[in-house]
């Protein structure tokens, strides 16, 4: 079975697990009476003066999918990050099977049967999806061996759990989906029995989100235990059997899900009662602030993925673009945002073409009073090594506001971040803490806050709650709509139907680089806008 390891191999590591190098630390062999994969006993964590983990207790039942929910913050990740040896706890226990373990490493969390499949994947770009699934667990001098070996488990594993992805295939060529498929792979190749995934569907298209919940029915049925951490309660409800709620590092109740619902689980997050519909008056569109007209886009290897796209978007109004991941939204974004050259075509700013020729094109939209969110904060919003005040003043650094000249003033710079902070709720509240160290959805209140702060005349979006909580997606859906009132043109991609339909005034349908058609959300059904998506014309949008 390649470097799948047999139960007796599992039994094994977890009785040993409290083992060092001199000898046994703490041997066991406790019986597990209560049917738990997983218990945590009395956590805690802390980041310098950050307690993230309180006195955390969590009971996992063998066998089920079970939810953890809360806002970004909230400690989830830090939690499971520990039980996957990428933290050690201050204090408190962990039973693997009801045995006491402490895991080292997650290296050792593997041999104990617990994988973790994070929210920014950990592949390889340039190696093979077979290069990626063997790397760090060959079991042969000749790697060719070990990649022969690997190719028969990949196939049968890939069978049986509905994970087909090409072996051969190099990972930049793969959609996210499949990327997450191979992620997914990786896991269960080395064995793992409990898996953790984080934030899983915060990349995906609603069709790819459909196909992983198939597949955690399909491990659940062969007995795997399933740890999903999501802020989207409409999947917690759909796929989990049992459901945690935690709240500024504490714990605050395990629930069955079938005895809960979304509202009482928001305000658990929360702490107050949530706004689960968007409420927004009628739009009030004036002149036309944006408009692009026959533009051509190609992407980094020379394709076309925007072709002959025209559409406008006017003071007053949030124009929404749907379509499934991958039809030419990111390269339509990224030439309005002067990241990417048009091939032919305008792009016209309150009736001035912008022209991009070399490297300033990003310069010169900013300028021109359009703030931009990208669709991926990591590679395009923030330095994730810089800090969280020097990301608040990214693109924007030559502001007289931060100093003038050569000359930077670091004082006047924290203090406009400590601002965004505080208005857009941004934790831990600490300017000084480098962004690879926020949550990934306190990493997209820091790229919204520093846009948004510039109080643009047109403002574009990408994605503007993955990743993201309920109670902070009700603060950036609240943010955009202040901004449409107030009389800034709006231009929204998301691929989440329900933020497009309830977001936008104006909904355009984009496939295969086409805008494919045009439809107004008040009157237009998620089955019509999906028909649209898929390239069928003539749905009665």
């Amino acid at each position: 079975m390649g470097q799948a390891w047999s139960g007796a191999k599992r039994v094994m590591a977890i009785k040993t697990a409290g083992m060092s190098g001199s000898g046994a630390e703490r041997p066991t062999t406790t019986k597990n009476s209560d049917n738990l994969a997983i218990e945590l006993c009395n956590i805690n964590k802390h980041f310098g003066a950050v307690h993230a983990n309180k006195n955390i207790d969590l009971p996992i039942k063998s066998g089920t999918v079970h939810g953890i929910v809360g806002e970004n913050g909230a400690g989830k990740t830090t939690l499971m990050s520990i039980l996957y040896g990428f933290y050690r706890a201050d204090s408190g226990q962990i039973k693997v099977d009801g045995n006491e373990v402490i895991i080292k490493d997650s290296s050792h969390a593997l041999h104990l049967g617990i994988g973790m499949v994070h929210q920014h994947f950990m592949l390889v770009d340039n190696f093979s999806v077979l290069e990626n699934i063997i790397l760090g667990v060959e079991d042969s001098f000749i790697l060719k061996t070990s990649l022969n070996k690997a190719r028969k488990e990949l196939a049968r594993l890939a069978k049986e759990y509905e994970l087909e992805v090409d072996p051969d295939m190099l990972i930049e060529d793969l959609s996210v989906g499949q990327q997450q498929r191979v992620e997914i792979l990786k896991a269960l190749y080395r064995g793992a029995e409990i898996l953790i995934l984080d934030e899983p569907t915060g990349v995906l298209t609603p069709s790819e989100a459909d196909h992983l919940f198939r597949v955690l029915e399909t491990l659940k049925e062969q007995g795997k235990t399933i740890v999903l951490i999501t802020h989207k309660l409409r999947e917690i409800m759909a796929i989990t059997d049992e459901v945690s709620v935690m709240r500024r590092g504490e714990m605050v109740k395990t629930l069955k899900t079938k005895d809960t619902n979304p509202s009482e689980l928001a305000e658990l997050m929360v702490g107050r009662s949530v706004l689960m519909e968007v409420k927004k008056s009628k739009a009030n569109p004036k002149e036309v602030k944006l408009e692009v007209r026959n533009l051509e886009v190609k992407d980094d290897i020379g394709v076309t993925r925007v072709k002959g796209v025209s559409f406008n978007v006017r003071a007053g109004e949030i124009v929404g673009i749907a379509g499934v991941s991958g039809n030419g939204q990111s390269e339509l974004l990224e030439a309005i945002a002067g990241m990417r050259k048009q091939a032919s075509g305008e792009i016209l700013i309150n009736e001035k073409e912008i022209i991009i020729k070399g490297d300033d094109g990003a310069a010169k939209v900013r300028q021109a009073n359009l703030a931009h969110v990208p669709e991926d904060r990591q590679e395009q919003g923030l330095v994730i090594n810089f800090e969280q005040w020097e990301n608040t003043i990214l693109g924007y650094q030559d502001d007289n506001k931060y100093g003038k000249g050569a000359f930077l003033s670091v004082s006047s710079c924290k203090k406009e971040a400590k601002k965004q902070i505080k208005m857009f709720d941004i934790r831990p509240p600490n300017e000084r803490l480098k962004a690879a160290n926020f949550s990934g959805g306190n990493q997209q209140k820091i790229v919204l806050a520093r846009e948004i702060s510039r109080d643009p005349e047109i403002f574009i979006v990408g994605q503007p709650t993955r990743g993201v909580d309920i109670g902070a997606i009700e603060s950036i859906h609240n943010h955009i709509i202040s901004m449409r009132d107030e009389g800034k043109a709006i231009l929204l991609v998301s691929v989440e139907l329900d933020e497009i339909r309830s977001l936008s005034d104006r909904i355009l349908v984009m496939f295969d680089g086409h805008i494919v058609g045009e439809a107004d959300p008040e009157k237009v059904s998620e089955g019509d806008l999906g028909l649209l998506m898929a390239g069928v014309s003539g749905s009665g949008a």
